[in-house]
This record gives C-alpha cells, sequence and structure tokens, in this order.
C-alpha cells in the first residue's frame, strides 16, 4: 500500500463514533505501527501492552514462540489510550478479560474477526486491491526501509529468524 492509502485506511475508523471503532483504530494503528502478525496483534493480553512511563512498547509471541518487544509509535498511543479509557470498557461491560482487543461479546477478538474489520475499512476508504493483515506488514517493513531504515533494523522488528526473508522487502 501507499503512504496514502495507509493514511486513508487508518482515518476510516475515526469517522465513527462508537466502541468497535476506537477498537478497530487502534487495532489499525498498532498493528501499522509495529509491524505485527494478525495473529501477534490478536494474541496480545492487557500486560502486553505497556503505555506509561514512556517509550511505550508492546511485547508479542511470534512464530516458532520468540517473544520480541516492538516500541509503538507515537502516533499509535493516542488510539490505544481511548481505546483503553472508555472504549474497551463499553465493549466488555464488567466482564473480566485479560485479552487486549475483545469484539462486541467482550471476548477475544479473532483473526477472521480483523480481517472482516479491515476489509471492510478498505472498502470504505476506496484502496483498490485485496487489502490483507499481511498487507499491513509489508507496508510497515516497506515504508521503513524507504524511510532509511537498515534491512537489520526491520529484520528484528519483523521477527524474521533470516535477513533473506527481509530482503524480500527490498524489491
Amino acid at each position: 500500500m501507499t503512504t496514502d492509502e495507509v493514511d486513508a485506511l487508518l482515518a476510516e475508523p475515526k469517522k465513527f463514533d462508537s466502541a468497535e471503532a476506537a477498537r478497530d483504530a487502534a487495532m489499525l494503528e498498532l498493528m501499522y505501527a509495529t509491524g505485527m502478525r494478525v495473529t501477534e496483534l490478536v494474541s496480545l493480553n492487557m500486560d502486553s501492552l505497556h503505555l506509561d512511563p514512556a517509550p511505550a512498547w508492546v511485547r508479542c509471541l511470534g512464530k516458532g514462540a520468540k517473544e520480541r518487544t516492538l516500541p509503538v509509535a507515537h502516533r499509535a498511543i493516542g488510539s490505544l489510550v481511548g481505546y483503553l479509557d472508555e472504549a474497551r470498557p463499553a465493549l466488555l461491560k464488567n466482564r473480566p478479560q485479560m485479552a487486549l482487543f475483545v469484539n462486541r461479546r467482550g471476548e477475544r477478538l479473532t483473526r477472521q474477526g480483523f480481517w472482516l474489520i479491515l476489509k471492510g475499512y478498505a472498502k470504505s476508504a476506496d484502496i483498490v486491491g485485496h487489502v490483507t493483515p499481511h498487507t499491513l506488514r509489508h507496508s510497515f517493513a516497506t515504508h521503513l526501509l524507504r524511510g532509511g531504515a537498515s534491512v537489520r533494523d526491520v529484520q528484528e522488528l519483523l521477527g524474521h529468524a533470516n535477513v533473506s526473508t527481509t530482503q524480500v522487502y527490498t524489491q
């Protein structure tokens, strides 16, 4: 995706005033800000995210049970705070839940649920082409490399075991 397309996608949930839209904005911002896989995103628990004290970071469990700590870009923090302070409690309705991102029933959001959410926002943002969760991850890596990040740094952020996997993004 181009940076303009990513900006349009990230802006789309902010057009709506609901707990689900606030959650969606937080998820999309966090996914693009970190390059996480969709499974890593929906597997996050409340204790995985640390916003205060700065700098903000998130700890996720990747392929092969490899844990990595990722910085959270400033752009995503506002959406995350809004979600945690107001939207998540509204979705939970006083039910206990350790999952960071929950559906309207207060249960952990699934990969399929996230995919449907992403697909809906991509369509409403008039993004042409097939947008998947991996598209956001790929865009994150490509935009970092175009911005001057080293392949090794991007490799570490993505959790790739082999640098040749990351070098695909330089094409």
